[in-house]
């Protein structure tokens, strides 16, 4: 993909999460309340007291963070960023908010400790280029932790995932037809373990050689 093309494919992304910020937390209510136990699972691994979040969305991960932890969350949307902060403040949640695009983390090298992201690189145009920042800005032996959902591992339910993700896409800018894991496998990444949460749910774990 050129440079050109992940641009205009990320402005295009970027608008369609600022037309559903506003009603974002009630169309993901229903499966928010599997992702909670996720949410939770995933923030038990972090590692280190400095960490980034990539694509903080509405803030959903706030009830999860751990205490005492240095945390910078980032995200493109600035629609999404402005109900991040409004949530951070009710619920007094200490953390460095900054608009930014994970494909070009605005970041010195071996910045943090543990890079996490959760239903993120679903939305990420270039997703390996985005995974390459994460991997810069990780500190050497520094954690990788994201919560995805993949491409289906059955062949008829992956055919359909194809069929539907364009409609998908448009719709909520979310690709449905990821192959994260191998994903991160190409950005330099080494995986240590891949934990299957759902069907097309994977915890992935990976550290910074």
């Amino acid at each position: 993909m050129t440079a050109n093309g992940t641009d205009m494919r990320t402005a295009a992304a970027r608008g369609r999460y600022n037309r559903i910020a506003p009603v974002y937390d009630i169309m993901e209510s229903l499966m928010e309340r599997r992702f909670k136990e996720w949410r939770k699972l995933l923030w038990s691994k972090v590692e280190g007291g400095n960490v980034l979040e990539i694509g903080v969305g509405t803030g959903k991960n706030f009830p999860y963070y751990p205490a005492g932890a240095s945390i910078t969350a980032v995200d493109f949307s600035e629609k999404m960023l402005t109900r991040a902060q409004e949530k951070a403040v009710r619920y007094r949640v200490k953390v460095s908010l900054r608009e930014m695009d994970a494909q070009h983390l605005d970041f010195p090298d071996n910045t943090f400790d543990t890079v996490v992201a959760t239903f993120v690189f679903c939305s990420v145009p270039d997703p390996v280029r985005g995974l390459i920042e994460a991997a810069r800005v990780c500190r050497p032996g520094g954690k990788v932790v994201l919560l995805e959902h993949v491409l289906s591992a059955n062949r008829f339910l992956a055919g359909l995932m194809d069929l539907a993700n364009p409609v998908v896409v448009r719709m909520v800018g979310a690709n449905i037809n990821r192959r994260t894991v191998e994903n991160v496998r190409n950005s330099g990444l080494v995986i240590e373990q891949v934990t299957d949460l759902a069907s097309i749910v994977k915890l992935i774990e990976a550290r910074k050689a």
